[in-house]
């Protein structure tokens, strides 16, 4: 996808902290063939800025899917990125079928425990060379 402008591209905003949620955006830049995403850690500027744009309280805890001019939180943001996947991981939007609470509940709950299951980072998440364009400061 060529260069465009933040507000005609998705934005993934995650804990730079959090091993889980590096391993998630180190997923999607190797799974997302036409680049559409960018990423800003919820500690960034550009993160808070997002954060308080769309009205998020810092307390939620969740990545959080910038798209179309709304935020998308908890499952609807990870069905959000399923659907920029290639073919066979848009196989698992089929979870929709599953109730909203039900599936926000169990992300919560994987939320709750990140740190303790997957470990936390000293400091965020720094791009590579080749990734730093996908990075909102």
């Amino acid at each position: 996808m060529p260069e465009s402008n933040e507000e005609d591209r998705p934005i993934l905003m995650f804990d730079g902290e959090c091993n889980l949620c590096n391993g998630f955006v180190d997923f999607i830049l190797r799974k997302e063939k036409d680049h559409r995403f960018l990423f800003a850690s919820l500690q960034s500027e550009r993160g808070r800025q997002l954060q308080e744009q769309f009205a998020i309280a810092p307390t939620v805890d969740s990545v959080i899917v910038i798209n179309d001019k709304a935020a998308y939180l908890y499952s609807d943001a990870v069905f959000q990125v399923m659907k920029a996947l290639p073919w066979y991981f848009r196989l698992l939007l089929v979870l929709r079928v599953v109730p909203k609470a039900g599936r926000d509940r169990l992300y919560r709950l994987v939320a709750k425990n990140r740190y303790r299951l997957f470990g936390k980072r000293e400091s965020c998440r720094l791009p590579t060379a080749e990734e730093k364009s996908r990075f909102l400061q």
